[in-house]
This record gives structure tokens, C-alpha cells and sequence, in this order.
């Protein structure tokens, strides 16, 4: 009798153990993957603001302060747009001036908690940039997914994909830049966005799923008269990019792939977003095993890219040291072996998915050298 409650009581603390860590590594998993607008960049502080002035905005001083560019600034109910810092200007030993371009939402106090975004504007493409544009829904597997299109003259469409921890505001930094080259441009919502459908479980899938929105995107362009695509995605945006460009019916139309601070090790991504919300090293294992039950995650996105029979298209990636997301490494492996039809520009300075924030007049150059042959 003895015997057996011993082996009762043993069997009853191995169950509790399993049942703790499944409940630990489902914690972990929904703190790194749980859907979220406008995230701030993992590890960073938030910023106090110390003063305003015409032109100016006076935050604490720290490495996110201090990064150059050009960001947004958000904060409960507040959204700016700001510059690099000011190299004129008086800077404390605890304080960074930057250049204040613009409040586009509430009132930028003194005392308020901030954080550097790269997305720089909020609105749509008529309040932001003045462009004609229109609201379109776009048929997708698990329903309407909201977009905006904006008309150009080319028969090649642009379709660009924002990715973790922003909306479909993010890609309008790059608006203006397709509208000069009169291309028309189709930014897309995915399952998970505010006014999408919605994931049955609540979690980003790191593009794994949500490729087949950006698929959607791609038919609809195809059937309004696109003959030709350029895809242009960010961090998770990026990796359905790439699922598109391997798996799409329509992947013989690509024409052009672009890829900013794309998401190559979503184990790596994983790990990094866990320990950015917290959670202990000792569950981030967990937390790996919970994403790939939950998710379906396997995908070895690098191995793919790598491929010459799967990825056969001119392509341009974004990417830097400075990522913390999404590390670069893969990037570079990815630049090495698919030397000749993948092209790596690298940009020092710059946190995820913030490759054109760092510098977008270079950006910008890069990009239209990319692509002039492909028009």
C-alpha cells in the first residue's frame, strides 16, 4: 500500500510539473507573440519628456535618444514625429534634444513616458502625404482585409506588408518614393490587424500564415491590372514576402523583392521577443516548444531563401548589426549564398525593421538603383 502512494504522490508531482511548465511555456509564448499595435523596440526604455520648444523636444538621454534618424515618438494617446537630435543645441549629461517636426495625435507634456517608433505617421495616405487614394477590401482567406491603394500610370503594383509591432501606416514612409516613380502601390492589412480578421488563438504566426493575406493582395493587384509585382515587406512583412515569392500561384509575376530586417530564425526572433517581455531564460525553451505546438511554426525560412530553385528573383535586403529582433547573421548568409541574385545593404545604427529611419535619403537611393532595371 505503501508503495503505491508513493508511486501516486510521484506520478500526481510529475503531473503538476508538466502541467506548470505547459502553463509557463503558453505564458511565455502569448508575452512574445500576443498581437500588439505600435510596439516600442524591445529593450528599449521609455524616454521622459523634459521640456518642448518650437522645433524641439528634450528627452532623457539613453542609446534609443540618441539613435539619428528620422521616428515616430508615441506614448498613451500621443504621437509625434521627430528628427535626429540637434547637434546646436545645449544637451545635458541626463537629457537629448531632437528635432520636433510635428504633433499628429494629443499633447507632447512635460513628464510624458515615450518611446522611439519607426513608424513615423499615423492616418492614411491623403492626410499624411496629400495623395490620392482609395479604401479597398481585399478578399482573404479568413475574410475583408482592409487597404489602401494609390493609383500610378506602370502596370507593375507594389505591394508592401508591415510587420511586428506596427500597422499598415508603417510602409507610408515609402509613398511618396513609389509615387514619384508612378507606381501603383497596394498596402495591406493581415489577420491580426486592427479591423482584420482576427487569429483563432490571438498570435502572431511570424508570417507563416499570414503570407497568405499578403497571396490575397497579390490576386486582387493581379485582377485591377497588375502585370508585374514588387514586394516590399518589414521584419515579418519580409518573411511573407518571401513565403509569397515560394509558395503564391502568382510567384512567376514578381519581378522584384525587398526586405527589411526580414525574419529568417524565428527561433531567434522568439527568443529575443521573450526576453524583451521578461521572461526568465530558464522558460524561454518553453516558450519554443509552446510557439512550434501552438503555431505550426517549422518553416527553416533561411534554408528556403537559399534555394536557387525556390528563390529565383531579384532581391534587396535592409539589415544591420544593431537588430535585435531579427539578427542580421542570417541575412548575411543569405546575401552569400545566393550571391548574384540577393543584394545586402547593411545600416549601422538602426533597431528592427528601422532601416529606413536610420538614413532615408540613402535608403531611399539604394532602393531606386535597385529598381530602375526592373521597370
Amino acid at each position: 500500500m505503501r508503495q503505491r502512494t508513493a508511486a501516486a504522490a510521484a506520478a500526481a508531482t510529475v503531473f503538476g510539473a508538466g502541467s506548470v511548465a505547459v502553463a509557463a511555456g503558453r505564458y511565455a509564448c502569448d508575452a512574445a507573440l500576443k498581437s500588439s499595435r505600435a510596439r516600442p523596440f524591445p529593450g528599449d526604455a521609455p524616454l521622459t519628456v523634459h521640456s518642448t520648444a518650437p522645433g524641439r523636444v528634450t528627452l532623457t538621454r539613453s542609446l534609443a535618444s540618441l539613435r539619428p534618424g528620422r521616428y515616430g515618438l508615441t506614448g498613451r494617446d500621443c504621437h509625434a514625429v521627430v528628427g535626429s537630435p540637434v547637434d546646436t543645441a545645449e544637451h545635458s549629461a541626463d537629457t537629448v534634444v531632437r528635432r520636433l517636426e510635428r504633433v499628429t495625435q494629443g499633447t507632447l507634456e512635460t513628464g510624458a513616458r515615450m518611446w522611439l517608433t519607426p513608424q513615423v505617421h499615423i492616418g492614411d495616405p491623403g492626410s499624411v502625404h496629400g495623395l490620392d487614394h482609395a479604401d479597398v477590401d481585399i478578399p482573404g482567406e479568413l475574410g475583408r482585409l482592409p487597404a489602401w491603394f494609390v493609383p500610378g500610370t506602370r502596370d507593375t503594383w507594389v505591394i508592401t506588408a508591415h510587420g511586428w509591432g506596427t500597422t499598415r501606416e508603417h510602409p507610408m514612409v515609402l509613398m511618396p518614393f513609389y509615387d514619384d516613380l508612378q507606381l501603383p502601390q497596394l498596402d495591406v492589412s493581415h489577420r491580426g490587424d486592427l479591423g482584420a480578421p482576427r487569429t483563432q488563438d490571438g498570435l502572431s504566426h511570424l508570417g507563416e500564415t499570414e503570407w497568405r493575406d499578403l497571396d490575397a493582395a497579390m490576386r486582387y493587384a493581379v485582377r485591377y491590372g497588375a502585370q508585374r509585382l514588387v514586394l516590399h515587406g518589414w521584419s515579418t512583412g519580409a518573411t511573407m514576402a518571401l513565403h509569397a515569392v515560394v509558395h503564391s500561384p502568382l510567384r512567376h509575376l514578381v519581378c522584384g523583392l525587398v526586405l527589411d530586417s526580414p525574419v529568417l530564425d524565428w527561433r531567434a526572433t522568439v527568443r529575443a521577443l521573450a526576453a524583451a517581455a521578461g521572461i526568465p531564460a530558464v522558460l524561454v525553451p518553453l516558450a519554443l516548444r509552446a510557439v512550434q505546438g501552438r503555431t505550426g511554426l517549422h518553416t527553416d525560412h533561411l534554408a528556403e531563401a537559399c534555394d536557387p530553385r525556390l528563390l529565383n528573383v531579384p532581391t534587396l535586403v535592409f539589415h544591420g548589426a544593431d537588430d535585435a529582433v531579427a539578427p542580421w547573421a542570417a541575412s548575411r548568409t543569405l546575401a552569400a549564398r545566393r550571391e548574384g541574385r540577393v543584394v545586402l545593404h547593411e545600416v549601422d545604427g538602426a533597431p528592427h525593421a528601422a532601416m529606413w529611419n536610420a538614413g532615408p535619403a540613402r535608403y531611399e537611393e539604394i532602393l531606386r538603383r535597385f529598381l530602375t532595371p526592373l521597370l
